[in-house]
């Protein structure tokens, strides 16, 4: 299959609308760990993927404290190299070997960027990265023009070939692109968190960075089949169990405004998951969502968000939810009103 691709800011990246987030398939056994999860069904899931026309995974360094990218990684091995997706990382998170439910640091020391780096490309098999991103603001005490020179040196060296940076604000983003030009921006935002659709995702748009959205199904809240019963059978070790969102009183406003997604999906023949990820790349400024699975059946339901363009009407509908809902917070529809490809 072929799905539609955008640019990735000024990059040279070209990327499906929908990319693999590998996040999940990390497993359990840490302190944002989705519970247990095969290896072989990881495989399996993102060989899927590929299948059908996504062309990029997006993982990082503390998913599974390693073992996300060393699992990545074999999967980019047994591929020929034609057939190999763009792979992106992050680095940031620095976790304690002794302690694996302990919430890592975040440190972006220009030594401590270098040494993840190395230890990236050695888990993932790979002589450069594609795009390398800091996963949060340091909370050393770190200045951001030091951290960010570090990953130009990186990237002049050609150990990573674009820069990005994950859930900055816009004071650190222009602070980056003073030193070097922002790659791209890695938000959550789904149609429960909004918050960036009002600055952080028109100004990536203004300077021409990419926007790829993490978590576009709000974590598996915005899918068909999840309840208030699923969450109370999750994994003793799954995140998903402390997060506000799974917890009442927001749980019930999060699924009444998924449950008014199903006549959308039905009129578009397709499922509530896609239009929540179709919703986000509605908006102008967004390149591409990553979308996590842990089954191949996990990425049916959510691939035809790639094609899918939302209706003037449906973009209304879902204003009307979320208002009606009082779901989430942030901007409720695009700024044109209307759902566009860039």
């Amino acid at each position: 299959m072929t799905l539609p691709a955008r640019s990735l800011g000024t990059s040279g990246l070209e990327i499906t609308t929908v990319g693999f987030g590998a996040w999940a398939i990390g497993g359990g056994g840490w302190s944002f760990g989705w519970g247990p999860q095969d290896d072989a069904d990881s495989l399996a899931t993102m060989r899927h993927a590929l299948e059908l026309g996504v062309n990029w995974i997006d993982t990082a360094a503390v998913y599974g404290l390693g073992h996300s990218e060393g699992v990545v990684g074999r999967l980019v091995r047994e591929l020929p190299e034609r057939d190999r997706p763009l792979v992106f990382t992050k680095c940031g998170l620095i976790w304690d070997e002794r302690d694996r439910m302990a919430e890592p640091r975040r440190v972006l020391r220009p030594q401590s960027i270098r040494r993840e780096a190395e230890a990236s490309l050695r888990r993932l098999g790979v002589e450069r990265i594609d795009l390398y991103q800091f996963h949060w603001p340091d909370e050393t005490g770190t200045a951001v023009e030091e951290s960010w020179e570090a990953m130009t040196r990186l990237v002049d060296e050609g150990k990573i070939r674009a820069a990005g940076v994950s859930n900055f604000d816009i004071a650190l983003l222009e602070r980056c692109e003073a030193v070097r030009h922002v790659d791209s921006l890695q938000p959550p935002f789904s149609l429960i968190r909004r918050d960036v659709a009002e600055r952080e995702v028109p100004w990536c748009a203004e300077h021409g960075a990419g926007v790829i959205a993490y978590s576009p199904m709000q974590s598996g809240l915005l899918t068909d089949g999840f309840t208030a019963a699923r969450v109370a059978a999750l994994a003793p070790d799954d995140w998903r169990r402390n997060s506000a969102e799974f917890r009442e009183p927001r749980l019930g406003k999060n699924l009444a405004l998924r449950d008014a997604l199903r006549p959308i999906a039905r009129r578009h023949g397709t499922t509530v998951s896609a239009v929540a990820v179709a919703w986000t790349l509605a908006w102008p400024g967004v390149t591409g969502a990553i979308v996590g699975a842990r089954t191949p059946a996990q990425v049916d339901g959510w691939i035809g968000a790639a094609a899918l363009q939302l209706a003037p009407a449906d973009v209304a509908e879902i204003a009307t939810a979320i208002a009606r809902t009082g779901a989430g917070t942030g901007p409720a529809r695009p700024v044109s009103g209307v759902a566009g490809r860039r």
